[in-house]
């Protein structure tokens, strides 16, 4: 089974909609979750997980966690804030510091797929060079990533056409309104994150199928 993480807020976004077509992709059993409304802490340093590698601040993590240890596979995605992964991914992330005690690793062996949403590419892929790390931190075997391109927020603010500082000037100038050509690309209009997804999760699904776990 492969596990699906969004870790955006935005419940149907582009980090979203990227995600579920890797699992589509891939023709093998799924579950998917969004990150969208739960209340997922950072670790707090408290090392009681070392005792059986298991977290145990209770939040709505607990389950996700429980749902990475008996998948074969996770495609984890995030979106690009301030430069860096959102907080929520970042938190979710973070936790999987239980699996990693005693030479016990867990997540060693999964598969792991990486998405990410990056806005600009001033910004590179800072978001899949860090979800990449903490999966190679679990000892997970990364197969592929997608990169689509993500969605800032001053579009749809309310007062992104005449804000000096936002996105929206930045890309168009001072606009009198914004209108759909001035809006970044929806996910199913972002051909060659398409591809990439349909690409990734082919190989993923591929590797599953024919993988021998020594």
């Amino acid at each position: 089974m492969i596990l699906g993480i969004s870790a955006s807020a935005r419940k149907d976004g582009i980090t979203s909609a990227a995600v579920k077509a890797v699992l589509l992709a891939s023709e093998m059993e799924y579950d998917y979750v969004s990150l969208t409304g739960k209340r997922i802490n950072g670790c707090i340093g408290c090392t009681r997980c070392a005792t059986d590698n298991f977290c145990k601040v209770k939040d709505d993590w607990n389950e996700i966690g429980e749902k990475m240890l008996k998948a074969e596979a996770i495609v984890f995605g995030a979106p690009n804030y301030y430069g860096t992964i959102n907080a929520l991914g970042h938190a979710c992330l973070e936790r999987t510091f239980c699996f990693r005690h005693r030479d016990v690793f867990s997540l060693k062996d999964k598969l792991g797929l990486v998405v990410s949403a990056e806005y600009s590419r001033e910004t590179g892929n800072s978001v899949q060079t860090f979800i990449a790390k903490m999966m190679q931190s679990n000892k997970l075997e990364i197969v592929g990533s997608v990169v689509a391109h993500g969605y800032s927020q001053c579009y749809t603010c309310g007062y992104g056409e005449n804000c000096s500082v936002g996105n929206v000037v930045k890309d168009h100038g001072f606009l009198d309104e914004i209108k759909s050509e001035h809006c970044p690309p929806r996910f199913d209009e972002q051909k060659d994150a398409i591809d990439q997804a349909y690409r990734a999760g082919k190989l993923l699904g591929f590797t599953l199928r024919n993988r021998v776990v020594g």
